[in-house]
C-alpha cells in the first residue's frame, strides 16, 4: 500500500490527524497500535474536526481513514471495561451517534478509505461515510455477538446500507466479509488493489470536489432526509428541494452553460 501521509506513523498525542490537500480534508484515526479503536478522545476528536470542517469554505470532500494496519476495529473494548459503569457506557455510545450523526449532517461529502479490518462500530462507520472505497484485502464485520454483545448501534448504519437478510446474517452470525463481498452488499462503493487504494480514494474526491458545493451540500442533506419519508412525503420533499436548487445562481449558470454548450461555469455558491 502506498505511504501516504494519511496512513504513516504519526505523534502519539493526536488521535486524530486532518491534511488539507486541495479541496479535501483527509483525517486519519492515529491509534494504529490499537487498530484506531474509538475511544472517548478519538470520538471527540473526530467530532471537533467535522465541525471546524463545516465551515471551511475552502474544504469541498472529507476523507476518513486509518493509521497502521486497519481501518477501525470498533469501540476500545478495554476503556469500556475499565469503566464499568452505566453512566460511563450511555456516555460512550452517545458521543459514538454524535460523532457518526456529524458525518451524515456534514454540509460535505465523506469518503471512507477502508483498508485492513473495519469491524463492530468501524464497520459502522464505514457505513456511515456517504461513500466508501475498500482495498482488497479489507474485512469487515460486525461481530459483537461473539463476546455477548450485540453490534446494536452498528446496526443503525449497515441496517441502512445493506438489505435486511444480509444485515442479519452478519449481525447475527459476527462472521467476516471480504472487500468483494462488502461492495456485493452496498456496504462499500468499490473495490481496488491495495496498492491503488489512496490513488482510487484521491480521483473520485476530486470529481465530487469540483461540483457546486452548494448543489452538493443541498443533494446530501435531501438524500437522507427522504430516504426516512413515505413515498408521498418523499417527492413532496423533493419537489420543494428541487424548486429550491433551480432558484440558486449556480444552478442557473451550470443550466446556462449545459444547453449552449459551454464548459461548466466557476461556480458561486449560492
Amino acid at each position: 500500500m502506498s505511504a501516504l501521509p494519511q496512513s504513516a506513523p504519526s505523534p502519539a498525542a493526536a488521535p486524530v490527524l486532518r491534511q488539507d490537500r486541495g479541496a479535501m480534508a483527509w483525517l486519519t484515526l492515529n491509534r494504529p497500535a490499537q487498530r484506531n479503536a474509538l475511544s472517548l478522545a478519538l470520538m471527540e476528536s473526530v467530532r471537533e474536526e467535522l465541525e471546524r470542517i463545516a465551515s471551511d469554505e475552502a474544504i469541498k470532500v472529507v476523507v476518513i481513514g486509518g493509521a497502521g494496519p486497519g481501518f477501525c476495529a470498533g469501540h476500545d473494548l478495554k476503556e469500556l471495561r475499565a469503566n464499568p459503569e452505566r453512566r460511563f457506557y450511555e456516555q460512550t455510545f452517545a458521543l459514538c451517534s454524535k460523532m457518526m450523526l456529524a458525518i451524515t449532517r456534514l454540509p460535505k461529502p465523506v469518503i471512507a478509505r477502508v483498508h485492513g479490518v473495519a469491524t463492530a462500530a468501524g464497520c459502522q462507520l464505514v457505513a456511515t461515510c456517504d461513500l466508501a472505497v475498500a482495498g482488497r484485502s479489507a474485512k469487515f464485520a460486525t461481530p459483537g455477538v461473539n463476546i455477548g454483545l450485540f453490534c446494536s448501534t452498528p446496526m443503525v448504519a449497515l441496517s441502512r446500507n445493506v438489505g435486511r437478510k444480509r444485515s442479519m446474517e452478519m449481525l447475527l452470525t459476527g462472521d467476516t466479509i471480504d472487500a468483494d463481498s462488502a461492495a456485493q452488499y452496498g456496504l462499500v462503493n468499490r473495490v481496488v488493489a491495495d496498492g491503488q487504494l489512496d490513488a482510487a480514494v484521491s480521483a473520485l474526491a476530486e470529481r465530487i470536489a469540483v461540483k457546486s458545493p452548494l448543489t452538493l451540500a443541498i443533494g446530501k442533506q435531501a438524500f437522507y432526509r427522504q430516504a426516512e419519508l413515505d413515498l408521498d412525503k418523499a417527492y413532496a420533499y423533493a419537489s420543494e428541494v428541487m424548486t429550491k436548487n433551480m432558484l440558486a445562481r449556480d444552478a442557473e449558470s451550470g443550466i446556462d452553460a449545459f444547453i449552449n454548450k459551454q464548459p461548466p461555469p466557476k461556480w458561486q455558491g449560492r
